[in-house]
């Protein structure tokens, strides 16, 4: 059976309970195929923060995973061996940030190329933001101020924008990015919505909130012509945080992430002394 490889590129997530980032984690759990999926942050592109590690941490904790996160940032406190690593891992998941600081990082650790290797294996790549967009040929990047064009890995053919609409000067320089022929054909992702990819194919995409589309962007004419396309809804299966108090919130993913990690504990063999 041939290996399938896979890349989901999300234009805007985060591991918290705004409507449709609890159904996106589900998402990814599902696409891993495995009764208890290793997933692995790299949250390299905003610099190894702690917060979005201890979310990344509680939200899969709590769907029974077995979640790491990489710190590049860290390297010299905590050694890792990077390929044995991520090589072991059923996803791998690029956080955002900056696009321009996430590449130079990754090339000089050699991530980047160890990430092609983990893609061919059938590790399932995830992304958000400039996690998503890295993948492509290229795509905006807001990372010194102004958007501007930036060249990806070209792993996927064309171009992405994240934050679509939530981001409108972001978006209207990726129009004229595509029509002016800076950056090829591609995709325009809102927050809460995604593309899987199967291979270098678009498979489907996706969308967890209502009201969020992906758009198809092409050249035309000397413009840019944007087309919504059907996208799959993916149901919350929690109450989202829109409508719950945050303490509450906080206290039920405490006592997920207590649970989720006592039974790991009893699935763990005995040991003689």
């Amino acid at each position: 059976m041939a290996t399938r490889r896979r890349i989901l590129a999300l234009g805007g997530h985060d591991f918290d309970r705004r409507a449709g980032n609890d159904a996106i984690c589900d998402l990814i759990v599902e696409l891993a195929e495995s009764p208890r999926p290793k997933i692995c942050l790299l949250p390299t592109a905003s610099g190894d923060p702690e917060d979005q590690i201890v979310r990344f941490r509680r939200a899969f904790g709590e769907r029974d995973c077995i979640p790491q996160a990489i710190s590049l940032f860290r390297l010299g406190e905590e050694p890792v061996d990077l390929r044995d690593e991520l090589l072991g891992q059923d996803v791998i998941y690029a956080g955002g940030g900056s696009m321009v600081n996430l590449l130079a990082i990754w090339r000089a650790h050699g991530i980047d190329e160890i990430l092609r290797e983990c893609w061919r294996e059938g590790i399932l790549i995830c992304g958000q933001s400039a996690g998503a967009m890295v993948w492509f040929q290229g795509g905006i990047t807001s990372s010194q101020g102004e958007p501007a064009v930036a060249s990806g890995l070209g792993v996927l053919p064309g171009s992405a924008c994240v934050h679509y609409l939530s981001e409108p000067v972001r978006r209207r320089r990726f129009l004229r990015a595509i029509s002016a022929g800076e950056l090829e054909p591609g995709l325009g992702l809102e927050d809460q919505t995604g593309a899987l990819f199967e291979d270098t194919r678009l498979a489907e995409t996706i969308s967890a909130r209502d009201g969020a589309a992906v758009w198809e962007v092409s050249a035309e004419s000397g413009s840019a012509r944007e087309e919504e396309l059907y996208s799959r809804r993916l149901e919350d299966n929690r109450q989202p945080i829109n409508d719950m108090r945050a303490d509450i919130l906080e206290l039920r993913q405490t006592l997920a992430t207590r649970a989720s990690r006592r039974r790991a504990q009893r699935r763990r063999p005995g040991r003689l002394d």
